[in-house]
């Protein structure tokens, strides 16, 4: 997939001054990294990574993968001048300047993407199903692969109508299955094109190579799900469109085969997966599929696997949708001529990126269809000066279009990706920028790095010999990533200035009795659910008002003036709202839609229920939980338990709906808490362990 033909290595010399060595975590930090990103070690003791293991392969790996695309160019290479660039790189990240995703950290450096391809370096995906007419199956096996690789995939609904769902006809032959993610799609594929006339469904299908469930799966120390999902995939299917034969299929048969297959990738309730459904703001039955007064049974069945939202239009009348919107925050709105005319609004419409046709599932991202996208994000109140975050950015700017050097295994893709060059440089902790440098610094921060970034893709993309990117910069909702440094998650609030965070962990799991001897508070869950809830205090530093405090409409407006200063593709932003605002939201949208590529909504209500995600404590007790706190110290213990997906957190992939209800905010409207897993190493098709 890439040549490889020699590795860059970083000096030892320069590795020594960090060996033993911890970064300033945040208050969750170092156990997200450990639980998240350290990968195992091969050293037989069976221990994971510390951080400066995981940037060393990080750092060595963004630096391999440049010295190789200029070896295979010819072009030129500056040993030492390379080294002491990959060294200011590795303190960037060590001081938390920035960091590159979540799937980043976990995968940067592994042999993983020289032998298959950078899929799993990046975020999100999207696929349209407009030409469903020429491939019926394609959209749906795109998204069924890059599912598996741990990718969010959005979708849209524009090939309603455009094919005549028929009775499969039986052929007399006996389809095996693989027992790998491309013998799950090729099945998926017969069965769907069978529908349209285009296969004849086998007679029989053979299931017998795929490992039984609970079988060990060898990398990530997970377990095999058997052919169980992939089976009840098939007879949903079926259920889908059976009856429907003879009808043109509608963006109700779209949406809930998408669903189903999200469904099988979430097998045994521990993986999970990232769907974003457009439609069109007119389709009634569009907007009702979520209706539990209707639609109860498909709701539990499948509808929870992806977030519908709608491609929504300027001068649309929005009163329909957006109280639709204000009762439970679906759906959300993506304006696609926004997307296509502008990069920064600031700029004004320049129709670079006239070919988009959707975003990802957490929708910082203007996508082609088939397009993936890579980001990187940068915490800017961590920074003193204007001159101090520039370079940074020329770092961040440099991992991820690092990123784009290296094809993905599938040649549609390629065919977009290496043309278009597409990278989502992200901030995250702009409210805390906002309360250290002021607003209108920040703003003045992130218009004179945006030209800068510009200047940088210009040098850059002349010195690797590839196209500059066609935009650069992002909002991403972030959550994991953003914990390790301890900064608010992209554009949004703090939950409040002292709190506790808690975390569910696994009784079995071997994190717990480190973090008990370190003085954490840990009770027993009280809803059974076999797991321990560990208490961590945490004290936001550059507070000014919570979430709770600050009113829908200057939520909205922040969106709109990074959408102007800082970010050429889109601005990912849930806006939480309180119950009397609601009525408001149709307005918000009405007047915002020239300044808005996208937008979603969450209802802020409060759960006083035990053991909640997030609850406000006093000043007091904080410091008081804080005295009792020892380091932590996960020495020899092998902490690799789930891994980064999407978009790194919790705003944007969705689980099985958790027997334990949470409140959660959402990046256009998912459900998840943060922890994530890996993508199946080689062909693999399981289920990593939580």
């Amino acid at each position: 997939m890439f040549t490889l033909r020699e590795r860059f290595k970083l000096s030892e010399k320069f590795l020594d001054g960090y060996r033993g060595r911890q970064p300033e975590w945040g208050p969750l930090g170092y156990i997200t990294f450990k639980r998240t990103y350290a990968r195992s070690v091969n050293d037989g003791t069976g221990r994971t990574e510390e951080f400066w293991e995981t940037l060393r392969r990080v750092v060595e790996g963004c630096y391999t993968i440049q010295l190789n695309h200029c070896a295979s160019l010819k072009l030129p290479w500056k040993p030492e001048k390379a080294q002491r660039s990959a060294q200011e790189m590795f303190k960037l990240m060590w001081g938390f300047r920035f960091l590159p995703p979540g799937r980043g950290l976990w995968m940067m450096g592994s042999d993983y993407i020289y032998e298959r391809g950078s899929a799993a370096l990046n975020n999100c995906a999207f696929v349209s199903t407009e030409d469903l007419e020429t491939d019926f199956a394609e959209p749906f096996c795109f998204l069924m692969d890059l599912s598996m690789l741990g990718t969010g995939v959005a979708f849209d609904t524009k090939g309603a109508g455009r094919v005549t769902i028929q009775a499969p006809l039986q052929g007399e032959y006996t389809h095996v299955v693989e027992d790998s993610k491309e013998g799950w799609g090729d099945l998926v594929r017969v069965i769907l094109n069978s529908y349209v006339g285009k296969a004849r469904r086998p007679a029989h299908v053979d299931y017998g190579k795929i490992r039984p469930m609970g079988a060990p799966i060898k990398t990530f120390g997970g377990i095999a799900p058997g052919p169980g999902p992939l089976m009840e995939c098939v007879k949903n299917i079926d259920r889908i469109l059976a009856p429907r034969a003879g009808h043109n299929i509608s963006s109700t048969d779209i949406t809930d085969l998408m669903n189903v297959i999200g469904k099988c990738v979430v097998s045994g309730g521990v993986r999970r997966t990232a769907e974003l459904a457009l439609g069109d703001p007119d389709d009634g039955e569009y907007l009702q599929l979520k209706d539990p007064n209707l639609h109860k049974e498909q709701m539990m069945a499948w509808r929870w696997a992806s977030n519908n939202s709608v491609i929504a239009r300027e001068g649309m009348d929005y009163m329909r949708t957006g109280t639709q919107t204000a009762k439970n925050g679906e759906p959300g709105y993506f304006w696609l001529e926004n997307a296509r005319a502008y990069g920064r609004l600031k700029d004004g419409a320049q129709y670079v990126d006239a070919k988009v046709s959707g975003t990802n599932p957490c929708a910082e991202q203007s996508l082609e269809s088939y397009e993936i996208c890579n980001l990187v994000e940068t915490f800017p109140s961590r920074h003193a000066t204007l001159e101090e975050y520039l370079r940074t950015l020329k770092f961040a700017y440099l991992y991820a279009k690092t990123v784009t050097l290296i094809p993905t295994h599938n040649e549609r893709t390629n065919a977009i990706m290496l043309r278009n060059r597409r990278i989502g440089l992200s901030q995250s902790g702009i409210v805390e920028s906002f309360q250290r440098h002021g607003r209108r610094a920040h703003f003045r921060w992130c218009d004179e790095g945006y030209q800068y970034i510009g200047k940088l893709d210009r040098i850059y993309s002349q010195w690797l010999c590839v196209p500059e990117s066609i935009k650069k910069t992002s909002i991403k909702p972030s959550g994991t990533v953003s914990l390790l440094p301890g900064v608010t998650p992209g554009i949004h609030y703090a939950h409040s200035e002292y709190y506790y965070r808690t975390i569910r962990i696994d009784k079995t799991s071997p994190l717990i009795e480190p973090l008990r001897r370190a003085g954490y508070r840990i009770e027993e869950s009280v809803y059974g659910d076999n797991t321990w809830v560990v208490y961590f205090p945490v004290h936001e530093e550059f507070f000014s008002r919570s979430k709770t405090g600050v009113s829908v409409w200057e939520q909205v407006e922040n969106v709109a003036q990074m959408q102007y200063y800082w970010a050429d593709n889109q601005v990912s932003a849930t806006i939480t709202f309180k119950p009397d605002e609601a009525v408001e939201i149709p307005q918000i949208l009405e007047l915002y839609e020239t300044r808005l590529k996208s937008v979603s909504f969450l209802p802020l209500t409060e759960h006083n229920y035990p053991q909640a995600p997030y609850q406000e404590i006093t000043r007091e007790v904080y410091e008081q939980a804080k005295a009792k706190l020892g380091p932590l110290n996960f020495e020899l213990v092998n902490t690799d338990e789930a891994q980064d997906l999407y978009c790194d957190g919790d705003k944007c992939m969705i689980e099985i709906p958790p027997r334990v209800p949470e409140q959660q905010e959402v990046s256009f409207d998912a459900n998840g808490n943060g922890d994530e897993v890996p993508a199946p190493e080689g062909d693999e098709v399981g289920a990593p362990a939580n």
